[in-house]
């Protein structure tokens, strides 16, 4: 069977290929608005399975991993901010704060129509920021792509006091221990 991740992230890329196992990427190109008073949780599971049955439905022998994430801040769910105004708000309000990122995974296998889905949450702390201290890694980094304004497998770090959560790779966005259970559900061993 293949391994397809149903993404454009370099970043999840990149978390795959350290399980050493042979995949593709494809894009799934699917709307991800949220809908009218959608938890968090409920709208990462279910984008996570609309871009993994998108790929799905084209692929007849096939693992297809999904994945989507989303950044909660006050019950809020914080976005990618697409510029820089909107990087320093984020990163404003977040400062001294805790932030929790919510992953939803899933693999679907083409062949069988089996769906397993998770949703792991994982919470970020930020230390108390100063102006100055945004304004650098904004103009350094430039984490406009990125959920919550936080760019943490780079300069990102620095903005952080500590995280709490089972897996770290949860935070760049594919949670390897779940994924990693649920292929061996599938008869996938990556070891």
């Amino acid at each position: 069977m293949k391994l397809i991740l149903a993404s454009s992230s370099v970043y999840r890329k990149e978390l795959l290929a350290r399980l050493q196992l042979p995949f593709t990427t494809q894009n799934p190109d699917v709307d991800e608005s949220p809908l009218a008073n959608e938890a968090p949780a409920v709208l990462v599971e279910r984008l996570a399975i609309k871009k993994a049955k998108a790929i799905a439905s084209r692929e007849e022998n096939a693992l297809v991993i999904g994945c989507d994430q989303v950044a909660v801040h006050g019950g809020e769910i914080v976005g990618k901010p697409r510029d820089h105004e909107h990087a320093v708000l984020q990163l404003k309000a977040a400062s001294g704060k805790t932030i929790t990122l919510y992953t939803g995974l899933v693999l679907i296998n083409s062949r069988t129509s089996k769906i397993q889905s998770e949703v792991v949450p994982y919470n970020v702390v930020f230390k108390k920021l100063k102006h100055e201290q945004i304004e650098n890694y904004l103009r350094k980094e430039k984490p406009y792509n990125c959920a919550g304004s936080v760019k943490s497998e780079g300069l990102g770090i620095a903005l952080l006091e500590r995280f709490d959560g089972e897996d770290p790779n949860t935070l760049i966005g594919l949670p390897l221990i779940s994924l990693i259970k649920m292929l061996e559900h599938e008869g996938l061993s990556v070891i």
